[in-house]
């Protein structure tokens, strides 16, 4: 192929070869027009070269190579010019050489020693926070990034790191001054480990709310249990841990009540308080009156049985406690006193082996002067825990014997404890501060003082006792833990089945339920007083005052035999006197008294069917208290009501007016009294018959007759009477038991029946004869009111009730109705507190289990969500 056919006839090689070099440096440089013109040969060019290899690859190698020797020659020129900026010159040489020399010949006189506490307290200078710091920090980054001042910034960060000590020494020297100015004031007792404590710090409140659900074992967390023998030094070792004297003293046994004592880390608060949950004294701050309630609450006890096994809980809120949970017991006696019950020995054991039971932790204090074989807290803690697993050993008194038998006894291979003994002091020494510090003081300063305990590693001091009880309770509350978590999580389900198949899941209070048994009862109240209205006791009045009327019609007209003839000799002065007398009667036997009277029984006795109907049936102290409310209400209106009524009443005491409609009403009354009279009577009668049988009731009767008749004949021959007249049952039964033929007790109540029966006989002829006297012509008009004094007196009974009613309604009941709804909101549901709500609420049974199940399952599931907690954190 001609070199004409690849470029050209008239263009040579060598001006091939610069047109191929200006493509490509055109093309390098973005011109479009050179490499459009010549496109074609650069095309070919890639396609051809030495041995086959593309000319384009020539040409990249050739640019790397030229990339390299730039990049090579400006590092050898930035080389060159750090060296000429590092070197220094040589007048500035010669200069620090003069100036060494003239520093030689200065003589600086010798300085005094400072001692660091006689140093003034300096202020405290924080670098970062002068002004500027910031734009420094910045300047040193920007200094160290550039390459020319890469050793000023090493100079300057030298001069910091020089000036960092200085500021640390007078940070130094104001600690110093800050120490040397407290004196010999002593630090706080070390507060727990944070970490170490926070399972047992959330498992403590979980006891807490599980020991309000119910006793299950299931449920029981583990809690440490301290026993010993009296005098051994348990209230020492738990005043030590609590660092207050709190726990009561005497010579007498005066711990006769188990204290479940909770001990509660308080971070947040450095105030130190103790609570009575029981007793609900709230915060007490002062440890004396702690202790005072602790004696107080031990010797009620009497000392014929000098042990309890109700516990009392004791909680106490510390920042210098850990959290703990402790029991202490009565300790064990030997014998006991002529004043103590043979009995108690046993008592103790019984009690302290009930609590060392699975899962508590024994805390066994025995005396260290005392010979450890002879221990009952020892013996009682191998038979609860034979291998040792869950006792922890203190003796006590380690200042009472040599150092190296303490040692031994620590070691204690003849009794030996998988947790191990602690060797404790608990004498506190002369001191100013508190009683702990004091203590962990002196007892530091003896086993300090003796090396013995130190070169054999013995655990010594309540320090070393207290970090093992919170490792020991927390370990074992730890493995307890999904244990809890499946008995907790089964009672829950049946909490919740009961909650549903019971109750319904329907949630109650005892607030509500106070407000629904007072908001039923007003129900009821406001139903009663629209059915006890003027009319209901318009009723009670006028059945009151025809009893009366009966009672005065029998007395003064029925007993007597000339009744019958009434009709005609009705117009007998003597018969109007006797009405005068009736009326009399009737309106001056205090009908005012007896009226209001008769309505405040009827008032009490509906309020009673009321209460003790329905919910407060169950309530005897409420519905004490609301019958005193009616009660008290009604007698304070009881004279002013009765005063009104009497002195309206007062002109019919002396004459009543009566229309001719009044009159025949008056008639209709006393023709419907008369009738339920006799059918009363005429019912009794036929009873009597149907009892004894009417032939022989008969024959007792002609028996009876003729005995009256025979007496009667006889005394109105003689004046004397022999005692022959039948007066009486006793007559009968004695002076004519023989003639009557009376052999027997039923012989002598056939007789006396018999004589019943006479005088119903002739009490209904009597009733007969006054009903028709009513209902014939002689009645019908109010001119003859001798005639016909039961209508007269239903005409004035009818009166005095209208009259009567209407100022009790308005004195009385409208004053009743009022005020006792308002009373019982007052006195028994505003009035109220929350102990009395909650006690009104257990008193009822159903309600009672209704808020221990819906309260049991509540608790349950706080108690649940506590535990997932604490399994996802652990």
């Amino acid at each position: 192929m001609s070199s004409q056919r690849l470029f050209g006839p008239s263009v040579s090689s060598g001006q091939r070869i610069l047109r191929l070099r200006t493509v490509s440096f055109k093309d390098g440089n973005g011109n479009g027009s050179n490499g459009h013109k010549y496109s074609h040969g650069f095309n070919y060019q890639q396609r051809r070269g030495f041995l086959f290899i593309p000319r384009a690859g020539f040409a990249i190698v050739r640019y790397g190579l030229g990339a390299l020797g730039i990049g090579a020659g400006a590092a050898g020129y930035t080389a060159y010019k750090v060296d000429e900026a590092t070197t220094v010159p040589d007048w500035v040489k010669e200069s620090l050489g003069h100036a060494k020399e003239w520093m030689a010949g200065v003589k600086v006189p010798e300085l005094p020693k400072l001692d660091a506490g006689t140093l003034p307290k300096l202020p405290t200078l924080d670098v970062a926070s002068l002004p500027g710091w910031s734009d420094v920090q910045s300047a040193v980054a920007q200094a160290k990034d550039a390459a020319a001042l890469t050793l000023a910034s090493a100079d300057l960060d030298r001069g910091l790191d020089t000036a960092k000590p200085l500021l640390a020494i007078n940070n130094n020297a104001n600690n110093a001054s800050a120490s040397a100015s407290k004196g010999t004031q002593t630090p706080p007792m070390p507060p727990p480990e944070h970490d170490l404590m926070v399972l047992t710090k959330k498992l403590i409140e979980v006891r807490n709310l599980l020991k309000t659900v119910n006793n299950n074992t299931n449920l029981q967390l583990p809690s440490i249990v301290v026993i010993g023998s009296q005098s051994s030094g348990k209230s020492s070792v738990l005043e030590a841990i609590v660092g207050h004297e709190f726990l009561p003293k005497g010579s007498n046994m005066v711990t006769r009540r188990p204290i479940e004592l909770t001990l509660i880390h308080s971070e947040d608060s450095p105030d130190e308080y103790g609570e009575f949950p029981q007793l609900g004294l709230g915060k007490i701050n002062d440890f004396k009156k702690i202790q005072k309630t602790l004696t107080d609450l031990n010797l009620a006890v009497p000392d014929s049985e000098c042990v309890s096994s109700k516990p009392i809980e004791l909680r106490i809120y510390s920042p210098n406690v850990p959290d703990l949970t402790l029991v202490d017991l009565p300790g064990y006696i030997q014998i006991h006193s002529r004043n103590q019950p043979p009995t108690l020995k046993q008592k103790i054991s019984d009690l302290c082996d009930v609590y060392i039971k699975e899962p508590n932790i024994i805390l066994a204090v025995c005396a260290a002067d005392v010979d450890l074989a002879n221990s009952e807290a020892l013996r009682a803690s191998r038979k609860a825990d034979p291998y040792g697993n869950r006792t922890i050993g203190v003796l006590t008194k380690m200042d009472l014997i040599d150092p190296n038998e303490a040692v031994l006894k620590l070691k204690n291979p003849d009794f030996p404890l998988q947790l191990g003994y602690v060797g404790v002091v608990c004498k506190p020494g002369a001191s100013n501060s508190g009683p702990g510090q004091a203590l962990i003081r002196a007892e530091d300063a003896f086993f300090k003082s003796h090396p013995e305990f130190k070169n054999a590693n013995a655990s010594v001091g309540t320090p070393i006792l207290r970090n093992r009880l919170m490792k020991v309770l927390e370990e074992h509350m730890g493995r307890g833990l999904y244990r809890i978590v499946d008995a907790v999580e089964k009672e829950l389900d049946d909490a919740r089945y009961q909650f549903k198949v019971h109750y319904n899941d329907r949630k109650i209070s005892p607030e509500s339920y106070v407000a629904e048994a007072m908001d039923s009862l007003k129900t009821r109240f406001k139903a009663f007083t629209k059915e006890f209205g003027k009319p209901q006791v318009r009723d009670q009045v006028r059945t009151m005052l025809e009893e009366r009327i009966h009672d005065i019609c029998e007395e003064v007209y029925w007993n007597d035999p000339r009744v019958a003839m009434l009709p005609k000799i009705c117009a007998d002065p003597v018969w109007a006197t006797r009405l005068d007398l009736t009326f009399a009667s009737l309106t001056k036997s205090g009908v005012g008294r007896a009226s209001v009277q008769l309505v405040i029984d009827t008032l009490l006795e509906n309020m009673e069917q009321m209460l003790t109907s329905d919910q407060f049936a169950h309530h005897p102290e409420a519905r004490a208290q609301i019958m005193q409310f009616s009660n008290d209400i009604l007698r304070s209106k009881l004279h002013t009501t009765v005063d009104q009524v009497e002195n309206t009443i007062k002109p019919y005491k002396f004459e009543v007016e009566c229309t001719e409609q009044e009159w025949q009403e008056g008639v209709k009354r006393a023709t419907s009294l008369l009738e339920t009279t006799l059918t009363k009577s005429e019912s009794d009668l036929k009873s009597i018959k149907t009892t004894f049988g009417r032939r022989r009731l008969r024959t007792a009767i002609k028996q009876i007759q003729k005995v009256e008749r025979e007496a009667a004949a006889a005394a109105a021959f003689n004046d004397d009477s022999h005692g022959g007249v039948i007066g009486g049952s006793g007559s009968i039964a004695t002076a004519s038991a023989a003639e009557l033929g009376i052999e027997s007790e039923r012989d002598a109540k056939l007789f006396a029946s018999a004589r019943e029966a006479l005088k119903l006989q002739k009490y209904v002829s009597t009733l007969q004869g006054r009903l028709g006297a009513l209902r014939s012509r002689q009645c019908g008009v109010s001119a003859n009111k001798s005639c016909c004094p039961e209508a007269l007196l239903e005409v004035l009974a009818d009166k005095l009730t209208y009259t009567a009613v209407m100022f009790i309604y308005v004195e009385l009941l409208n004053e009743f109705f009022f005020q006792l709804p308002r009373e019982v909101d007052n006195k028994l549901y505003y009035g109220l507190s929350r102990a009395q709500i909650l006690k009104f609420a257990n008193e009822n049974p159903t309600v009672r289990k209704h808020l221990e199940v819906q309260e049991r399952k509540a608790t349950l599931e706080l108690v649940m969500e506590k535990l997932r907690s604490l399994n996802r954190k652990h």
